[in-house]
C-alpha cells in the first residue's frame, strides 16, 4: 500500500504506532521495517511514488516510536548506498531521532553511547554526499540536535567544522541551512555568552600554564615519595599469611580463576602477580602463582624449591621474590646493580605506588578541576576561532541573489553581535548597505537586525537605556565612510517616522550637543550628527532648535571646530526637502532671509578660516556654501560677498611678500593654502550657482506659471461668456511643455552667456584657475594640483561653450599627470560632463576606458565607479573597450573586483547587451598583444559566459566562435576560443551547429588540449542527454576521436562509409553550410545580435570587397576606435573631431 499509496503513510504510521504501544505488537514494526529494508534500491531509484511513501513511513515513524524501531535500523542501512536521496533522507532523519529521544543524556551505557556515535558518525559522513538535498537534510538534523543540546561536548568541533565547510557549497539551499546550524551553535553554545577569541586567549595561556607547573610540581613530589618496595612487603605480609591460610581452609568456595595465555611468558605473568599485589588483589594473585607454577614446570624460577623450608614459606618468598624484584636481597648492598638487573614487570611494580595514591585527596581533586578547565577554555578558544572564519565567509554572501540567504546572512550577523564576536560588527556594518534593496524583505530583515540590535538596549530606566542606545549608534559612526552615514541616516529616519525613537533619545542627544551633560568632543560631534539625521523624519526636531544648533557649532569662539561646524550644517540641512519642487505643490519653499543670523555666522567662518591652513576648513567650506544656496532668499549675494573678501585678503597677502626693499625683479609669492583655498571656494561658487538655477530657479519659476495659469483659468469661468474653442496647442497639451522648454532654454542661456561673462565675479577666477591647470610644473603641489583641476571640472559644468574649449586641457591631465589624486578627481568630473555634455564628451570615451588600466589602485576604482554609472544610465556608447571593464574581473583589489561584477550583473539585465559585446571582448582579450594571460582569461570569460541563457543566444554563439577558428593567428587563440565553447549552456540544437561547422575547428583537434576541452563538452552534454539525443552526441564523439587521430581527412572517409542513407539532417547541411563559411568568416561582425527567426545573417557587400584585399584580423571592426593610440602629448590635431550625438535607450534627445 505504501508503495502505490503514498499519501496513506501518515494513517499507517498511526495504526502502526497504536498497535506496538498500546497493544505489545512491537514485532509488526521489525516487520514492515525488514520488508522495506528487502526492497532494491535500484528499483527505489526508479519507482520514486514508492520512495516517497517508504520515506514518510520511517520518518513519522521514528518520530512516534524511535525506540521500538532503533532495533531494526540495521535493516534499512543499504539504503544509505542506495541512489535515491528520499530513501537516504529518511534513514538519516530516523538516526537522528533516535539521537534526540532515545540516545540522548550523559546516564547512557556503553552500548547505547557507541551506538549514538556510530549514528552521529553516519550523520556527518552525509555531510558531504553528492545530493544537495541530502546535505541540506543533514544540516537541519543537526540544527534540531543542537537546540536540544542533544549534540555530545567532544563532536563540537567536528560539526562546526562541517557547517563551515558547507557554507562553500554550490548548492544555495545548502549554505541557508549551514548558516542557520552556525546559528544555533552561537544560541546554544555551552562555552560563554561572550565569544572573543582575544578574550579567551589571555585566560586559556594563563591556565595552562597555571596547570603544567601543577603537573611539575606532582612529578617532583612523585620522585621523593616512592616507598621502599622492603618496607611494603613488611607491611602486607601479615594480611598475606591470613589470606593463605584461607584459601587451604576452603578451596572448593574459591571461584576466582586466573587463566594463562599459552602465548603468555614468564616476565608478563609476573607483571600482572605484581599488579595485583599492588592493587591489594591477594587471592587473585596467589591463584594465578598456583597456575603459573603449574604452567611453568621448566621455568627456573617457578619450579626452585627449597627443601630445608616450609610449602607456605616458600610460596611466600616466592611472592616476595615477584614483588621486590630478582635482586632484592642485594638492593641494600647495591643498589645500581640492582636496578640494572630488574626486568620490566619488576620495575613497574617498584613505581606502582603514584603521587595520585599517596597525595591528599584536595590535591588530587585540585588538579583534575584545572584540567577540566583547561579543556573547557581550549574548547571555546577553538569554537569561537570557528565562528571566525565563518564570519569571514558568510560575510561575503550577504549580496547574493536569493533573497532568503541573505536573510539568513543578517539574522547570523545579529546573532554574532550579541554574542560579543568582534568580527560580527563588520558584518553589521557591512549590511547597511542592504536597507536600499529593492526586496521588501531584505530591507524589512536589515530595519529588525538594527531595531533588535539599538533600539532595545539594557538599562533600569528610560534614561539608561536611551544613553546606551546613543553610545551604540555613536559607534557605528567611528570612521565610517559617507555611505555608512547615509544608510544609517536612512535607518534613522525610518525609525523616527514611525516612532520608535522615545523622546528621552532625543532629549539626551540635546543635552550632550549642548555640553548639558559631561561628554566628549567627539561624543557631542556625533550627537549633532544623530540629531540631523533624526531630522531627516522629523525636521522640527531641529527646525524648532535652530538658533540653538547655531549657537553650538557657529559661535564666535577661537580656535573654531570646524568637525562640529560641519556637523551642524548638515543637521541645519536637513529641515529643508532638497528635492526638486514639484507641480503638484504650489506652496513657496522654504528660505530665510538673507539677515538671518544663521548665514551672518557661516559667512564670518568662512571667511575669517581662509586665512589659516586648516584642513578641516575645505569639507567646512563647501557645505557652508551648499546650505547658503539651499536656503537663503539670493544666496549668489551673500557668496559674492564672501569670494570678494577672500580675493581681497588674498592680494593684501600678497601685498605683504612683496616688500619694497626687496629686488623688484623677484615675483612676490602668495602662499599655496591661500591659492588652493581660493580656487577651491571659486569652484564650489560656480557649481552651486549652477544647481541653484536648475532646480530652485527653474522650480520657482514653474510654480508660478502654474499659479498664473490657475488664476487666469478661474478668471475665465467667472465669465458668462466663455468661449469653447480651443487652439490645437491646448487640445494636443502642447502649451505646458512649450512653457517649460522655454523656462528651460532661459536657465540655459544665463549659464551659457551670463555666468562667465566677463562682468561677472566667477569670470574673474577662471585666467588664474586655467594658469595653475595648464603650469603643473611651476605650481607643483599636489593638494594645489588636485583643487584647481576639480574647480576646472565644476567651472566646465556651467557652459557648454567654456567646457568644450577646456575638455582637451582636461583629459591631457588625465592623461599625462603623474598624481593619482588628481587623476581621480578628473575622472569623476568628466563623468560628470559626460552626463551634461554627452555629445562633448563622447569623442574623448577611449581616453575614459584607458583609466580601467592605471597603474593606481584609486584611480582604478574611481574609473570603475564613474564607467559603471556611465554605461549603465546610457551616457557612453558601449563599445568593445568594455573588455577593459572585464579585465577588473580579475584586479588583485577585492573591491574592484566586486564593483567589476557587480556592472557586468546590473548590465545582463539589460537585453542582450553582453551577448552583443562578447565577439569583441574575447577578440581583445586573446590578442597576443594587448590581451591577458590564459588563465586570467578563463576566468573572465567564465563570469561572462555564465550570463548568456538563452538558447537562441547560445546557437548564434556557438556558429560564431566555431567560425572565429578560421581568423585565429595563434595557438594561445585556438585553446582560447575552444574554452569559450565549452563554457556555454549546450542543448541537442547548439550540437548541430557544432556538428554543421566542425570544419572551422577539425584541424585545430590535434592539439591535445582543444581535444580535451572539446571532450568535456561532451560529457557535459551526455549528463542531462534524452535516449534520442545520444546518437548525435555519439556522432559528434566520433568525429572528435578521429580527427583528433587521424586528421581531417579520416573525417571525409568516415562520411563516404557511412553510406548517403544513414546521413543525419545535420550532415545533409554540410554542403551548404561548406559554400557560405567563406562568407560567414570574413562578414564584419557589427550586427552581433540576437537573430530573429526565419532571417539570415545580414551582409555588407562593401565590408565583404574589403576584406578581399586585406587579410582577416581578429580584431572588430565594430569598435571605431578600437587602433586608437595614447600619444605621449595631445596637440590640438589630435582632438577627436568626431562628434555624432548619442542615441540613448529614450527618444528625447539632450541638448549639448
Amino acid at each position: 500500500m505504501l508503495q502505490h499509496f503514498e499519501h496513506l503513510a501518515p494513517v499507517l504510521v498511526s495504526a502502526v504506532s497504536l498497535w506496538a504501544t498500546e497493544y505489545g505488537m512491537k514485532s509488526i514494526v521489525g516487520e514492515i521495517v525488514r520488508e522495506i529494508g528487502q526492497k532494491c534500491p535500484q528499483e527505489l531509484s526508479r519507482d520514486t511514488s514508492g520512495a516517497k511513501g517508504f520515506a514518510t513511513f520511517l520518518t513519522e515513524l521514528a518520530e512516534r516510536v524511535p525506540a521500538i524501531l532503533m532495533s531494526s535500523m540495521c535493516i534499512l542501512l543499504d539504503h544509505l548506498d542506495g541512489e535515491n536521496h528520499v530513501m537516504r533522507n529518511a534513514v538519516l532523519a530516523a538516526m537522528a531521532e533516535m539521537v534526540l529521544q532515545v540516545l540522548n543524556g550523559d546516564q547512557l551505557e556503553e552500548a547505547a553511547r557507541d551506538t549514538r556515535d556510530q549514528f552521529l558518525d553516519t550523520l556527518q559522513a552525509h555531510g558531504h554526499d553528492v545530493s544537495s538535498f541530502v546535505r541540506s537534510r543533514v544540516l537541519q538534523l543537526f540544527t534540531r540536535i543542537v537546540q536540544q543540546k542533544a549534540l555530545p561536548l567532544t563532536r563540537f568541533q567536528a560539526v562546526v567544522t562541517l557547517a563551515v565547510g558547507r557554507l562553500a557549497d554550490k548548492s544555495v539551499l545548502v549554505c541557508k541551512n549551514a548558516i542557520q546550524l552556525l546559528a544555533s551553535f552561537l544560541a546554544n553554545n555551552p562555552f560563554s555568552c561572550k565569544l572573543s577569541d582575544t578574550d579567551l586567549a589571555g585566560p586559556l595561556q594563563k591556565e595552562t600554564q597555571k596547570l603544567q607547573e601543577m603537573r611539575a610540581k606532582r612529578q617532583t613530589a612523585a620522585a621523593s615519595t616512592v616507598l621502599d618496595p622492603e618496607e611494603e612487603w613488611e607491611a602486607m605480609l601479615p594480611e598475606l599469611k591470613s589470606t593463605l591460610q584461607q584459601l587451604r581452609k576452603l578451596p572448593q568456595e574459591e571461584e576466582i580463576s586466573e587463566k594463562i595465555a599459552t602465548t603468555e611468558t614468564t616476565e608478563a605473568v609476573k607483571g600482572r602477580i605484581c599488579q595485583l599485589l599492588a592493587k591489594a588483589s591477594y587471592k587473585r594473585a596467589m591463584i594465578l602463582t598456583q597456575e603459573a607454577i603449574g604452567h611453568f614446570q621448566e621455568s627456573e624460577f617457578f619450579s626452585h624449591m627449597d627443601p630445608e623450608e616450609s610449602e607456605e614459606n616458600t610460596f611466600l618468598n616466592l611472592l616476595g621474590t615477584i614483588f621486590k624484584g630478582p635482586a632484592a636481597s642485594t638492593q641494600e648492598k647495591n643498589p645500581q646493580v640492582s636496578a640494572e638487573n630488574m626486568g620490566p614487570g619488576q620495575t613497574n611494580c617498584k613505581d606502582k605506588l603514584s603521587v595520585s595514591e599517596l597525595e591528599r585527596p584536595g590535591e588530587k581533586d585540585a588538579l583534575v578541576k584545572q584540567e577540566m578547565l583547561v579543556q573547557y577554555l581550549q574548547d571555546a578558544y577553538r569554537f569561537s576561532l570557528k565562528i571566525t572564519e565563518a564570519i569571514g565567509i558568510i560575510s561575503k554572501m550577504m549580496y547574493e541573489n536569493t533573497t532568503t540567504v541573505v536573510q539568513e546572512v543578517i539574522e547570523f550577523f545579529v546573532m554574532a553581535f550579541q554574542f560579543g564576536v568582534p568580527q560580527a560588527l563588520f558584518g553589521v556594518r557591512r549590511m547597511l548597505p542592504l536597507i536600499w534593496s529593492k526586496e521588501p524583505g531584505v530591507r524589512e530583515a536589515v530595519l529588525n537586525a538594527y531595531r533588535q540590535l539599538y533600539l532595545n538596549p539594557k538599562g533600569d530606566s528610560a534614561r539608561a537605556k536611551a544613553q546606551a542606545l546613543i553610545q551604540n549608534l555613536s559607534l557605528l559612526l567611528v570612521d565610517a565612510s559617507v555611505g555608512t552615514i547615509q544608510c544609517l541616516e536612512e535607518i534613522l529616519c525610518e525609525f523616527v517616522q514611525k516612532d520608535e525613537l522615545k523622546p528621552a533619545v532625543t532629549q539626551l542627544l540635546w543635552e550632550r550637543a549642548t555640553e548639558k551633560v559631561p561628554c566628549s568632543a567627539l561624543e557631542r560631534c556625533s550627537s549633532v550628527m544623530l540629531l540631523g539625521m533624526m531630522a531627516r523624519g522629523k525636521p522640527e526636531i531641529v527646525g524648532s532648535n535652530l538658533d540653538t544648533l547655531v549657537s553650538i557649532g557657529l559661535d564666535e569662539k577661537l580656535p573654531q571646530d570646524y568637525r562640529l561646524a560641519l556637523q551642524v550644517c548638515h543637521a541645519i540641512a536637513n529641515i529643508s526637502d532638497r528635492r526638486k519642487p514639484s507641480l503638484a505643490k504650489c506652496h513657496p519653499p522654504f528660505r530665510l532671509p538673507q539677515e538671518h543670523r544663521l548665514f551672518e555666522r557661516l559667512q564670518e567662518m568662512v571667511i575669517k578660516g581662509f586665512v589659516h591652513p586648516d584642513p578641516l576648513w575645505i569639507p567646512f567650506k563647501e557645505v557652508a556654501v551648499t546650505l547658503i544656496y539651499q536656503l537663503a532668499e539670493g544666496p549668489e549675494g551673500i557668496c559674492a560677498q564672501i569670494l570678494q573678501r577672500c580675493a581681497k585678503q588674498a592680494l593684501e597677502k600678497l601685498e605683504e611678500k612683496s616688500n619694497p626693499q626687496d629686488d623688484p625683479k623677484e615675483t612676490p609669492m602668495l602662499p599655496t593654502f591661500l591659492l588652493m583655498n581660493l580656487l577651491s571656494l571659486a569652484g564650489d561658487v560656480a557649481l552651486q550657482q549652477l544647481i541653484h538655477l536648475e532646480h530652485a530657479v527653474s522650480g520657482e519659476l514653474c510654480r508660478r506659471r502654474v499659479l498664473r495659469e490657475e488664476q487666469e483659468h478661474k478668471t475665465k469661468e467667472s465669465k458668462q461668456n466663455v468661449s469653447t474653442e480651443t487652439t490645437m496647442e491646448e487640445e494636443m497639451g502642447l502649451v505646458g511643455a512649450t512653457a517649460d522648454d522655454t523656462e528651460a532654454e532661459l536657465i540655459r542661456s544665463i549659464c551659457e552667456m551670463e555666468l562667465l561673462d566677463g562682468n561677472q565675479i566667477l569670470a574673474a577666477f577662471v585666467p588664474l584657475l586655467l594658469k595653475v591647470c595648464n603650469n603643473p610644473g611651476l605650481y607643483s603641489n599636489p593638494e594645489l594640483c588636485a583643487a584647481a583641476s576639480l574647480a576646472l571640472g565644476k567651472f566646465c559644468m556651467i557652459s557648454a561653450t567654456f567646457c568644450d574649449s577646456q575638455l582637451r586641457l582636461l583629459f591631457t591631465m588625465l592623461e599625462k599627470s603623474s598624481l593619482p589624486i588628481l587623476r581621480s578627481n578628473i575622472m569623476i568630473a568628466t563623468g560628470d560632463l559626460a552626463i551634461r555634455f554627452p555629445n562633448l564628451v563622447d569623442p574623448w570615451t577611449p581616453h575614459l576606458y584607458a583609466r580601467l588600466r592605471d597603474p593606481a589602485q584609486q584611480v582604478r576604482k574611481t574609473a570603475g565607479l564613474v564607467m559603471t554609472h556611465l554605461i549603465l544610465k546610457d551616457m557612453v556608447k558601449v563599445k568593445g573597450q568594455v573588455s577593459e571593464m572585464a579585465v577588473l574581473l580579475i584586479d588583485p583589489v577585492p573591491q574592484i573586483a566586486a564593483l567589476a561584477k557587480n556592472f557586468f550583473n546590473e548590465l545582463s539585465h539589460k537585453g542582450n547587451a553582453i551577448y552583443n559585446l562578447l565577439p569583441d571582448i574575447i577578440s581583445r582579450l586573446s590578442d597576443p598583444e594587448g590581451g591577458v594571460e590564459e588563465e586570467p582569461f578563463h576566468t573572465i570569460m567564465k563570469q561572462l559566459l555564465s550570463y548568456i541563457t538563452k538558447d537562441k543566444q547560445t546557437e548564434s554563439l556557438v556558429e560564431k566562435l566555431c567560425q572565429r577558428f578560421r581568423t585565429a593567428r595563434t595557438e594561445r587563440q585556438y585553446r582560447d576560443l575552444a574554452y569559450c565553447v565549452s563554457q556555454l549552456p549546450f542543448t541537442e540544437r547548439g550540437l548541430r551547429k557544432m556538428l554543421d561547422n566542425f570544419d572551422c575547428f577539425g584541424d585545430k583537434l590535434s592539439d591535445e588540449s582543444i581535444f580535451s576541452v572539446f571532450l568535456s563538452v561532451v560529457s557535459k552534454l551526455r549528463r542531462g542527454a534524452k535516449p534520442e539525443g545520444k546518437a548525435i552526441i555519439d556522432e559528434f564523439e566520433q568525429k572528435l576521436r578521429t580527427c583528433h587521430t587521424r586528421g581531417m581527412d579520416a573525417i571525409e572517409e568516415l562520411e563516404i562509409g557511412q553510406g548517403s542513407s544513414q546521413k543525419t539532417p545535420a550532415v545533409k547541411k554540410q554542403p551548404a553550410v561548406a559554400r557560405r563559411q567563406h562568407l560567414a568568416s570574413a562578414a564584419s561582425d557589427n550586427d552581433f545580435v540576437t537573430p530573429e527567426p526565419r532571417h539570415t545573417t545580414r551582409r555588407h557587400p562593401k565590408t565583404q570587397q574589403r576584406t578581399t584585399k586585406k587579410k582577416p584580423r581578429i580584431v572588430f571592426s565594430s569598435d571605431e576606435s578600437s587602433e586608437e593610440e595614447l600619444s605621449a602629448e595631445m596637440t590640438e590635431d589630435e582632438t577627436p573631431k568626431n562628434t555624432t550625438p548619442i542615441r540613448r535607450a529614450s527618444t528625447r534627445r539632450h541638448r549639448s
